[in-house]
């Protein structure tokens, strides 16, 4: 298992968190996503290390900004 932090510009609320551990979780090998709506930061879980670029869509995808790894 590897963990890998993002920071994600943009999110506000609950409806938010939810939206990005949805679309960040339906990527594949991902076994779970951490959000910290305070911080930005989110932790995702995977069996092996993802491509940034798949995060970043998914995470445009929700709506929001990825800003960084």
């Amino acid at each position: 298992m590897v963990t890998t932090n993002y920071l994600v510009k943009g999110m506000t609320c609950g409806h938010c968190v939810n939206s990005v551990s949805s679309e960040v979780g339906a990527l594949p090998g991902v076994e779970n996503v951490s959000v910290d709506l305070a911080t930005g930061e989110v932790a995702v879980t995977s069996a092996e290390p993802l491509d940034f670029d798949a995060v970043r869509a998914a995470v445009d995808e929700a709506g929001y900004e990825l800003v960084s790894a």
